[in-house]
């Protein structure tokens, strides 16, 4: 017999327990993970979650029992329904978009996979519920580094200072990855000096000189001030 017919539609105080134990292990387990990278929705948040949907589907479980039509069975499903659209709200909410760079992303996903999770765990499904915070835990920890050794497009700005009598320099001639930097402006000092403004974007690859290579050779031609640089979301 498997956790999944141990776990009938009226739960006893047992059962209760168990399911509540399990979503928080599993919101623990994502939640540390989260909790080391400095994420927004870390340990405690991760584990709250997944107790609100564990708690609703239970809820729902024991009314289900007290239910005796079919339409009063689809209202109450209802409830957990809700708390996962909800949560998706939530985590519309945590998704940052400025310019070309959207961040929270993982973060609201997280917190509607912990929330499915929290269903699952609170409906019974332990094994099912197992299963994908194994999974979860291996997509948010160990394909971090396949992120980091997939090719992504970079873009930069580079500010350098230059005497107000001194011409425009071309940074195409600098280094490669510079060949597709723009000029987008300048401003001027009142110690003789100016500051220009470019656009650059690369390619960045596993193993190919990035940002750092960048910042290192405009600093042997030029004063650079302000150097930043980001991935472009599509």
């Amino acid at each position: 017999m498997d956790l999944i017919d141990l776990m009938p539609i009226t739960p006893s105080w047992t059962e209760i327990a168990i399911r509540l134990t399990a979503t928080i292990i599993a919101g623990a387990f994502i939640g540390l993970d989260r909790e080391r990278g400095g994420h927004v929705a870390g340990l405690r948040t991760t584990i709250l979650v997944g107790l609100a949907a564990c708690l609703s589907m239970i809820q729902a479980n024991i009314l289900l029992a007290t239910s005796q039509s079919a339409n009063g069975s689809m209202d109450i499903l209802r409830f957990p329904l809700g708390v996962l659209t909800g949560v998706g709200f939530i985590g519309g909410g945590a998704i940052l978009k400025r310019g070309d760079v959207a961040t929270g992303v993982t973060t609201a996903a997280t917190l509607w996979l912990i929330t499915a999770i929290g269903l699952c765990f609170g409906g019974g499904q332990i094994m099912v519920g197992t299963i994908v915070t194994i999974l979860a835990v291996l997509i948010l920890s160990p394909l971090k580094q396949v992120d980091r050794w997939v090719s992504g497009q970079q873009k930069g700005v580079v500010v350098i200072k230059l005497p107000v009598d001194a011409g425009i320099p071309n940074l195409k001639t600098i280094a490669v990855e510079l060949s597709e930097a723009t000029f987008t402006g300048l401003t001027d000092s009142n110690d003789g000096h100016r500051e220009l403004i470019y656009e650059i974007r690369w390619k960045s690859v596993r193993g190919v000189p990035g940002a750092d290579h960048i910042a290192a050779s405009l600093e042997e031609h030029f004063f650079v001030t302000r150097f930043e640089h980001r991935a472009v979301v599509s």
